[in-house]
């Protein structure tokens, strides 16, 4: 049997291309084509390509910094502004509430420093508003409202009076463009009750309140007025009016219970810096300055283990917090529990290893955060706290602990920065005769 040849098999038949083949063909390579061209254009995306992230608006950061500033955390609702600004910085209202907020967000700081910057920095962002918006009242009126607030700082030293200069012309400013502007009428009402200028003061609150009581810093500044010329109670009506129109900010309720301690009625000034602490809890913000407000409140009643609980609680908070051991450290003196002050001093003013910042927060070596402190400067915010830590060295010195090597030390350094005030100074001649009585 003949079998047929494997090359016949798999012979290859030539046909003649069709006309309509060849139209088919160059249409794809032209469509091919196209298609490159409108990828490379980004007219359209290329196949499996991931998609791009939508671009967030601006309402979405400003309705976000604003359910944020009502829920009480500024810090959360200064982001949301700030990105907010990022996306359109030619919004002028958006750098008007960014320096608001930042004004106000500088009441959860703790250092001088700290709150100093932070007011720079809404003086910044009121001054980014006028430069695109020149006659904008409320800019000038939220200008006038950092430099005020700049001008307590315990940074500025003998410039005080010139910033609350600056302030009034702002506030001058901001009236002249809108007589009508209840921020400007309250801001200035603020600037004259700094300037101890009362009777004025009150005029322009009560315009403000005249014109507008839904405003939280209306409220808030006529507290402030009545707190500032001895009205505690009518300062807690104001304060509480404020904090039911927005009833999460702390500073608030902290405001309400430091006039509270100022007629003596401890209890309520408890309740409110509870208030504070709870609020910051269900936020998740770790803030000392509550637990720090009602160590004080304890040690006017004369409880130090209960003012000492809860400044160890604020240590606690902020185990990297050299100011919270020195206030530790203060509040162990004020409770005369000497020995547990110097290790909270040494940890606050000197530094200290993570063993002992764990040794003086009762912390678990095995659980708990384990972190070194570096010392706090001598500064105005803590010449009483060198005063005191070199006191009690001198008090408790003894031959076999040497204490008064240090202490001498550190009462030289007050001494130097802080001559000319008399109070320190006489804590630190007392505690130098101390010394002087061993020898040194």
């Amino acid at each position: 049997m003949n079998l047929p040849h494997r090359d016949s098999l798999f012979q290859k038949k030539k046909h003649k291309a069709s006309p309509y083949v060849i139209v088919l063909l160059i249409a794809m390579i032209i469509y091919m084509l196209l298609i490159m061209r409108d990828q490379e254009q980004g007219r359209i995306t290329p196949l499996f390509m991931a998609t791009p992230t939508a671009t967030r608006t601006v309402n979405s950061f400003v309705e976000e910094a604003e359910v944020h500033f009502v829920a009480g955390d500024l810090a959360k609702a200064l982001e949301a502004f700030q990105s907010a600004a990022t996306v359109d910085p030619n919004n002028v209202d958006l750098w008007v509430e960014l320096a608001r907020v930042q004004v106000y967000s500088s009441t959860l700081l703790i250092s001088s420093e700290d709150k100093y910057n932070r007011l720079n920095e809404a003086l910044e962002s009121a001054n980014r508003a006028l430069e695109i918006e020149a006659e904008n009242s409320t800019a000038h009126a939220v200008k006038a409202f950092a430099l005020d607030w700049l001008a307590s700082s315990a940074m500025v030293g003998d410039q005080s009076d010139q910033l609350l200069t600056q302030a009034e012309q702002e506030a001058v400013s901001a009236l002249t463009l809108d007589g009508n502007n209840t921020l400007a009428l309250a801001y200035y009402a603020e600037i004259l009750t700094d300037q101890m200028k009362w009777t004025q003061a009150e005029q322009y609150i009560d315009q403000a309140l005249e014109q507008d009581d839904s405003l939280m810093d209306v409220h808030r500044i006529s507290g402030y007025l009545q707190e500032s010329i001895g009205n505690y109670s009518a300062a807690i009506t104001e304060y509480k009016e404020a904090s039911e129109i927005n009833p999460n900010l702390t500073f608030l309720y902290m405001s309400i219970g430091v006039n509270y301690r100022e007629l003596t009625q401890y209890d309520y000034a408890l309740d409110y810096f509870a208030m504070a602490a709870n609020i910051n809890e269900q936020l998740g913000v770790d803030d000392p300055i509550p637990y720090q407000s009602i160590a004080k409140t304890y040690v006017q009643q004369g409880y130090p283990l209960s003012a000492s609980l809860n400044a160890r609680k604020a240590v606690q908070l902020k185990p990297d917090d050299a100011y919270a051991y020195a206030f530790l450290g203060d509040i162990y003196h004020k409770a005369r529990n000497y020995e547990s002050e110097i290790l909270a001093f040494q940890c606050g003013l000197e530094g200290c290893t993570a063993e002992e910042s764990c040794e003086v927060r009762q912390c678990d070596s095995e659980t708990d955060t384990m972190v070194a402190i570096e010392g706090l400067p001598l500064t105005v915010d803590t010449k009483d706290y060198y005063a005191e830590y070199g006191a009690v060295l001198a008090a408790l010195h003894r031959e076999t602990n040497g204490y008064c090597d240090k202490a001498m030390e550190i009462l030289e350094m007050v001494r130097n920065a802080f001559s000319s005030d008399t109070i320190i100074m006489g804590v630190v001649e007392e505690s130098e005769g101390i010394c002087e009585s061993y020898g040194y």
